[in-house]
Parts: structure tokens; C-alpha cells; sequence
């Protein structure tokens, strides 16, 4: 345990989160919270595609809100950080295509293995070699990359719903002008909901049941390992935890525990694969939305993502009637809301991967293979934009590499 960073405490969380609460980080709490149940949307679409039972695809997102729900208030909790905790989307899109391959109980099986593999890999001190070893302009370079399609998204909606996109984008931008106490982000949702409600939004469909988690026991197949227990591991410790600790570091957080983050998520993984659900990681949209400037002073914003677990943990029963609500509004609504709260998270990478002079033909290759959304023997386009922005910057910007191992050795030999 001792390559684990070490945090402050959950003696006193109560009392401090009470203390820290305030309208800058609840709003960018709630939108994160939105955000992460909207994301069951995803989950749906594709066990619907991959043509699994309806039964289990709503059990799978269950288990998906409320064990990471649970996961996601422990962490920002005992960092004092923003760090909500979600699931891989790769993953997800993964898992769903196996299980008509292998069969449900391999596919956690494999799931399992692969959660053990990233609790080594955090326990051991390996992440935080990792993030050391990766130049910080290259991991911006891709979170830029992996967050522009939340901006695209955002603007995207003036094309065909010019109106109530306009409403929502202005109406953040005026308060944010005229009204500095109240959150800018609040005003636009209350802005577009307003709109929905005078427009006449259909909400009669809206049905509520109430469902939790069921047990399920793995069975461990080397076919399944291969076929996916290994890709999953890759994305989580290659992907997912840089991605999320990028995020958290661009956004003035020095010390992003990412031994910790993996280890977390590798635990989870392992529970999560007794509960139908492929995996726990750090969200990096989420978590982009709780550290950015939107969520108030920096020692407070551990609150928002407190909040986002809390709302997960909540909704998880009942997400077929959230399931519901989010289908009765537009797909813009969502999406105008996410790129406001990611906008200046966006502008940080972008201006921490190129205004350093430094891996700048890395981090432009990075951020240009994030944004592509490609994939490569089943892993996702944020894996290999880190793997390809540090092979063309070592190849390219050699120079650049040979100054932070100087440093690196300045600092032991000093």
C-alpha cells in the first residue's frame, strides 16, 4: 500500500462537505450528475444493438449508477478532489458486443481478471510512473482531443434548433455578465427548461419502476480474457485514469493521486463484475465538469463531485422513469448543457498542450487522434493518442525528452 497516495480523511466529510457547500459547486454537481445518467442512454443503445434482454440491460445500468455512485462518493470524499467515479464507455460498447460471443457469465469473468490486473497496477506504483513518464502538453493534447466533441456538440444544435440553442448558449453568457452569485450553468438549464415547457414538451410517456443490483456469479474463460479481459484492462489503465488525471492536473490540482485512481477503479471493477457491470473507473467528462473554474474556489470543488455520486446513488432504482425524462426532451438539451461546463476546461488543455513551445507536434497528434474517435484493435482513440503523441514527439522532439530527464536527474543527484 505504500506507493498509494495518501488523502486527508473521511472522519470529518460531513461536517467539511456541509462547510464547502455552496451554489458553484451544486449546480456543477447537478449538471455532472446529468451528464453521467445520461450516459445509461449509451449503455442502452448498445445492449439494445447487440441484441440483449431488456431486463438485463436495465439491471446493467442500475449496478452502473449506484456501485459507482457509492465508489464516486468515497474518492472526491477522502481527496478533498473532484474526482467522480463512472464507468468506461469503450468498455460498455465492448462488453455489450461480447456477451452474445462468450456468454454473460465469462464476459464478467474476464471483467474480473481485468479489475485485478488495474489493482496491480495501482498497488504497485505503475500508474504513477506512467503519468511521470507521459509529457504533460501531449496528455492535454488528448484531453483536448476527447472533450471537443462536448463543444461541437454544443454548437451543433444552432443549425436545427437555432431558437432554443440560442436561449441556452446566451442566457449562460449574459448571467455569467450580470449575474456573478448565481451559476451561470443554473441559469441556462432553467432557461431551457423554460423553453421546453412553454414549447409543450410531450413528458406522457415518463413510466417509473424500481429496480436494484442482483448478484450474478463469474466463470473465467481464457477466450474471454483475450477477447476482452486484456482490451478492457489496456483501456483502463492506458485510457481512462490518464485521462482522468490530465483533467484534474490541467485544472491546478498538483498532486492527482493516480496510483490511487487506478487501484480504486480496479477494486471496483472486481466488485462490479458480481453485479453485472464491466467496470469502475474515474469519469473524465464528469470530473471535467466538477474541477473546472464553473464549480467556485478549488478547495471546494470535491463538493460537486460528491454530489454527482449522490445523484447516481439516488436515480440508480429509479432510472427507468429517468430513462423516461431524459427521452422526453430534445437530444440538444443535454449536450448544450455539458460543452457550457466543459468550455474553459477545454480553452485550459488546448492552451496547456500548445502555449509551452514544448511536444507541441506530439500534443497536436495527440489532440488530433482523440478527436478522430478512432479505434485500433478494439481500443479507444484516447489510448492511442497518448501512445502515438509520445512516439512522434520522441521521434520529432527528442530535444524536448532529453531536457525532462536532465531535470529528473538534476533533482536525484542534487
Amino acid at each position: 500500500m505504500k506507493h498509494i497516495e495518501k488523502g486527508v480523511s473521511l472522519r470529518h466529510a460531513p461536517r467539511d462537505f456541509i462547510r464547502d457547500l455552496n451554489a458553484d459547486n451544486a449546480s456543477t454537481g447537478l449538471v455532472a450528475g446529468i451528464l453521467g445518467l445520461s450516459v445509461g442512454v449509451v449503455h442502452i443503445s448498445a445492449g439494445t444493438s447487440a441484441g440483449l434482454d431488456s431486463s438485463f440491460i436495465m439491471i446493467w445500468v442500475i449496478s452502473y449508477l449506484m456501485i459507482n455512485g457509492l465508489f464516486g462518493l468515497f474518492m472526491p470524499a477522502y481527496y478533498r478532489l473532484p474526482l467522480p467515479m463512472a464507468n468506461s464507455i469503450p468498455g460498455a460498447l465492448m462488453f455489450a458486443a461480447v456477451i452474445p460471443v462468450v456468454g454473460l457469465e465469462a464476459a464478467l469473468g474476464a471483467s474480473l481478471i481485468a479489475g485485478a490486473i488495474t489493482l496491480v497496477a495501482g498497488l504497485t506504483g505503475v500508474m504513477g510512473i506512467v503519468m511521470r513518464l507521459i509529457p504533460m502538453p501531449i496528455v492535454m493534447g488528448m484531453v483536448g482531443g476527447m472533450l471537443l466533441s462536448f463543444g461541437l456538440k454544443m454548437v451543433t444544435p444552432l443549425e436545427e434548433a437555432l431558437v432554443p440553442a440560442s436561449i441556452m448558449i446566451l442566457a449562460f453568457f449574459i448571467s455569467a455578465r450580470l449575474f456573478r452569485k448565481i451559476p451561470p450553468l443554473i441559469v441556462s438549464l432553467l432557461a431551457g427548461l423554460s423553453y421546453l415547457i412553454v414549447t409543450g414538451v410531450d413528458l406522457s410517456g415518463i413510466e417509473a419502476s424500481i429496480r436494484f443490483p442482483e448478484f450474478i456469479m463469474p466463470e473465467f474463460t481464457f477466450g474471454a480474457f483475450l477477447t476482452y479481459g486484456l482490451p478492457l484492462a489496456i483501456i483502463l489503465v492506458g485510457m481512462e485514469t490518464p485521462a482522468g488525471v490530465g483533467l484534474v492536473k490541467g485544472m491546478g490540482y498538483k498532486d492527482a493521486p493516480a496510483n490511487a485512481i487506478t487501484a480504486v477503479g480496479g477494486l471496483g471493477t472486481m466488485v462490479s463484475a458480481f453485479f453485472n457491470l464491466h467496470s469502475t473507473c474515474i469519469a473524465a467528462p464528469m470530473t471535467g465538469v466538477c474541477a473546472s473554474p464553473e464549480a467556485g474556489s478549488h478547495d471546494k470543488r470535491w463538493v460537486a463531485a460528491v454530489i454527482a455520486g449522490a445523484i447516481f446513488v439516488v436515480a440508480a432504482p429509479f432510472y427507468g422513469y429517468v430513462v423516461s425524462l431524459l427521452e422526453a426532451t430534445p437530444s440538444y438539451f443535454i449536450a448544450i448543457i455539458a460543452g457550457l461546463a466543459l468550455m474553459r476546461v477545454i480553452t485550459s488543455s488546448m492552451a496547456i498542450a500548445f502555449a509551452g513551445k514544448k511536444h507541441e507536434i506530439g500534443a497536436l497528434f495527440a489532440f488530433l487522434i482523440a478527436a478522430s474517435g478512432i479505434q485500433i484493435l478494439g481500443i479507444g482513440s484516447t489510448f492511442w493518442a497518448l501512445v502515438l503523441g509520445v512516439v512522434v514527439s520522441a521521434i520529432f522532439e527528442t530535444k524536448d525528452f532529453e531536457l525532462i530527464f536532465t531535470r529528473k536527474v538534476d533533482k536525484k543527484s542534487g
